[in-house]
């Protein structure tokens, strides 16, 4: 009787494990796309400006979240991967649809002429990078070390130097040791270079400044495009620089070497740059979009001159400077960034 009892739970306990093996896979829940929104909804961009658009598609878990850009006219603006890109003055609309094509969202985008002082603009990818020395020449102080991973929010940088007929255009000065129009302006601080953006931005109604440190060093490296060279553009350094070892000293006019692997010219040689950031020192700990420290009397100034030797043109050089009439140099000037 017992033996029987015994067999009969055997396989009932058998035919449930059969069963629960059998029992087919739960098919998973696909979490359809309800709609589209894309901000800003308007733009007013400068002829070469480029500015991200952010994208959302609803619900948060939607399982298809493709889109597709569009333009109504490609010679006014251009939208690529969510960057939309100023050509020529005019109006257009950007569109985004979602890949089954039954939701979009539009941005209307008007272009303007730039002004003359205005520099035309390269367009930074957003990346991670190693920020700081990495190579045996670190500076014997230690300022350029430890390097630390940073990754940055995309933005714009000036092709060139502010030039000299850039600077009064708006100043309606030249403060330089050097004179040509197509130099770039020197014996300026920077706060000098504050005051330059301010009047451009108020001549403009745009939004322009000096890079934070962070993005300078990024552009100077080729962004995601970097092929890791010791200076900008390339590890020979009279391919891009004007420095003590060819400058015959003086500077010389903007673009006139090489550019590096995103189209920027002299960001090894010819003038230092003012940076927007207070100087700090580094340490290990990763960054994203750095600002630089919140307190200190001196500014960053970035790059070599046409007075300083190879090794103060390295992509990872830095200098700390006085922001105010004592840094006034020949050897020093700057270059603008949009957001």
């Amino acid at each position: 009787m017992k033996r029987n009892l015994f067999n009969f739970l055997a396989v009932v306990l058998l035919l449930a494990v059969v069963a629960v093996s059998c029992k087919p896979e739960e098919t998973p829940l696909v979490v359809s796309v309800t709609g589209v929104t894309l901000e800003p909804t308007t733009l007013v961009l400068t002829v070469n400006v480029t500015k991200a658009l952010t994208v959302t598609v609803h619900p948060a878990d939607a399982a298809n979240k493709i889109v597709r850009w569009t333009s109504t006219d490609d010679e006014i603006a251009t939208a690529h991967s969510g960057n939309v890109t100023a050509k020529a003055p005019g109006k257009a609309i950007i569109t985004v649809t979602t890949d089954d094509g039954s939701f979009s969202a539009i941005c209307r985008v008007e272009v303007t002429k730039p002004h003359p002082a205005e520099p035309e603009l390269i367009w930074v990818e957003g990346g991670k990078f190693m920020m700081g020395c990495t190579d045996e020449e670190c500076w014997e102080d230690g300022r350029e070390v430890p390097a630390h991973q940073v990754t940055l929010t995309g933005f714009n940088i000036a092709k060139n130097l502010v030039t000299q007929k850039q600077w009064e255009l708006v100043m309606g000065s030249n403060p330089s040791h050097f004179k040509g129009d197509n130099l770039p302006v020197e014996m300026v601080s920077w706060q000098d270079a504050q005051d330059f953006i301010k009047k451009l931005n108020e001549l403009t109604g745009k939004e322009y400044r000096l890079a934070t440190e962070a993005e300078w060093e990024y552009a100077a490296r080729g962004g995601n495009e970097s092929r890791g060279y010791r200076y900008s553009g390339s590890d020979n350094i009279n391919d891009v620089a004007w420095y003590k070892g060819n400058a015959a000293n003086k500077t010389y006019p903007v673009g006139t070497k090489d550019p590096n692997e995103l189209g920027i010219y002299d960001m090894s040689g010819n003038v230092e740059e003012w940076c927007n950031d207070r100087f700090g020192e580094y340490t290990n700990e990763s960054q994203i979009d750095p600002q630089g420290p919140a307190t200190g009397l001196s500014r960053v100034s970035r790059n070599g001159s046409w007075y300083d030797s190879a090794k103060e043109c390295r992509v990872s050089y830095r200098k700390s400077m006085a922001p105010g009439t004592t840094s006034r140099s020949q050897y020093r000037g700057f270059r603008l960034a949009h957001p």
